[in-house]
């Protein structure tokens, strides 16, 4: 352990190279640019690791190429250079590549350096992050998960140590972090302060990108900057690879393709070109794999090792629209995760070798989660049989059984609340399913919400809940705020599912055995 916190913290000291951090902690900026050398502006990250790659991202203030150093080693003995991409303006100078030919099961160091593209061709100050790598074999694994970042306009506040959950996260030295959706709030404008009940004040570091809502592709790829201001962010993401998904946020709150917006805070009225500029800032600013089938797409498959896979769903791209959900025939405005990516989930699970299948699902099941009055965002509809959204769900579900496809875990955030549920076929309407676990965990740094109602159709029986009581947005001070933490044993492959708040305080733990 005192090797890791060692290392740990050098990797602290190198990667805060080319940044000033601001006295009171928790902000992040750029130094000033030194004699014409490129700088990196909002730090480094890894995400989307296999066994023998991962991607690496970072961005410039100037059109550069990325250089990439990879080596077994901190002091990077006999490191290997890769030349990188360019960063240039069409993608807001970030860049990203996959690094391939790493050892799996191992802890790499990459050292990431910009090259100007003038005539001195002078390269930035570096800075270092660490990646650890899937194993081929079976050895222990630890993650965390949660969602939910700078909404309901609670931002980054250095007086209070800015985003606290982030730095929680990063001390369970996990092998990887799966952020779970809304890992922006573009419709969340940032104002300075907030007065709080008690008379104190939340102040907010602000920026002009988060002065309103996004609707221009510099304004979402701004919230993203404003994310990576943080030094809690910066410093997991450098040392922790990243699953993302995305859920509404991104976009705009309840959003489905085919909307039109009534909505006065928007001049432009088309979800369908809002989500288009929202996937592009996405995908430029988070280290999703670049080689994806289909351009912009979210939902992927990451092999970890022989115990995990973890499916990466999207609830929101092929959705039809929000609706009261009770058609009693499927058809295309019954759509929630779409016939493609359904299709595609069959198959990779009927053919995952992993002992665990995490369901990485940007909406929970079992909890009604409206739009508005009489309309529904995600599956769940009331109580009674298979309707609406719900046919997806349940067509999944029998096909897992059907195919004794066994331990399989749902995590999701999305309600702002931490909660554990059994889905048990005896207590549901429709039966033709196995039972599992749904694990919710969130926010991590947003308004807390909760708890909500619960829909019978998939039998879910409510283990664990941790909520403010049906009190609205509460802000990250009062401490209703949630990550969790999965440990795979590498020797009996038991799961063990720890629900956690931000204090790093264990508020719920169960041990899943695997069965056969």
């Amino acid at each position: 352990m005192s090797r890791i916190l060692t290392t740990r913290r050098r990797l602290l000291q190198t990667a805060g190279a080319g940044l000033t951090l601001a006295a009171a902690g928790g902000l992040a900026r750029p130094a000033l640019a030194v004699g014409g050398r490129p700088v990196i502006t909002h730090g480094i990250q890894s995400g989307d690791i296999t066994a023998n790659s991962a991607v690496v991202w970072s961005r410039a203030d100037r059109a550069a190429r990325m250089m990439v150093e990879v080596a077994a080693t901190e002091d990077f003995h006999n490191a290997r250079l890769i030349r990188g991409p360019h960063a240039l303006a069409n993608s807001d100078y970030t860049a990203k590549m996959v690094v391939t030919g790493l050892e799996p099961g191992q802890d790499v160091f990459y050292r990431v350096r910009f090259a100007g593209l003038d005539s001195d061709k002078a390269t930035s100050e570096p800075m270092v992050g660490r990646i650890r790598t899937a194993p081929m074999a079976k050895r222990d694994i630890t993650f965390v998960w949660s969602g939910d970042t700078c909404g309901q306009g609670w931002g980054i506040n250095t007086e209070w140590g800015g985003m606290r959950g982030y730095k929680a996260m990063l001390d369970q030295n996990p092998d990887f972090f799966l952020n779970n959706g809304d890992c922006i709030y573009a419709d969340g404008p940032i104002k300075p302060e907030v007065t709080l009940k008690d008379g104190s004040i939340w102040k907010n570091v602000t920026t002009e990108e988060k002065s309103k809502v996004a609707e221009t592709l510099a304004e979402f790829r701004g919230n993203y900057k404003y994310n990576l201001m943080d030094t809690n962010v910066r410093a997991l993401l450098a040392q922790v690879p990243v699953i993302a998904q995305w859920d509404d946020h991104e976009t705009l709150n309840n959003w489905y393709p085919n909307e039109i917006l009534a909505d006065d805070r928007y001049t432009e009225k088309s979800v369908a070109l809002l989500s288009a500029r929202a996937n592009q800032a996405f995908h430029e600013f988070m280290p999703t794999n670049p080689s994806l089938v289909e351009p912009g797409r979210v939902y992927r498959k990451i092999s970890y090792g022989p115990l995990l896979d973890v499916f990466v769903l999207d609830m929101r791209s092929y959705r039809g629209d929000n609706s009261p959900n009770r058609q009693p025939t499927r058809s295309s405005a019954t759509d929630f995760l779409g016939r493609e990516q359904l299709q595609w989930l069959k198959r990779e699970l009927a053919t995952s070798k992993a002992t665990w299948k995490v369901m990485a699902a940007d909406m929970p099941i079992g909890i009604l989660v409206r739009d508005g009055k009489t309309a529904f965002e995600n599956g769940s509809n009331g109580d009674g049989p298979v309707l609406g959204r719900e046919f997806d769900i349940a067509e999944l579900l029998s096909f897992l059984k059907a195919a004794n496809i066994r331990n399989t875990v749902w995590l999701t955030t999305d309600v702002h609340y931490t909660a554990a549920h059994y889905y048990n076929p005896n207590k549901a309407q429709f039966q033709d399913f196995l039972p599992f676990w749904e694990f919710v965990s969130g926010p991590i740094h947003a308004g807390s919400f909760g708890p909500g109602a619960m829909d019978n159709t998939f039998g879910p029986e409510v283990k664990f809940s941790k909520d403010p009581g049906g009190v609205a947005n509460l802000p990250p001070s009062e401490g209703l705020q949630f990550y969790g933490r999965i440990d795979i044993a590498a020797d009996s492959g038991v799961m063990t599912v720890d629900l956690r708040d931000i204090a790093n305080t264990s508020l719920f733990k169960v041990d899943l055995s695997p069965e056969t």
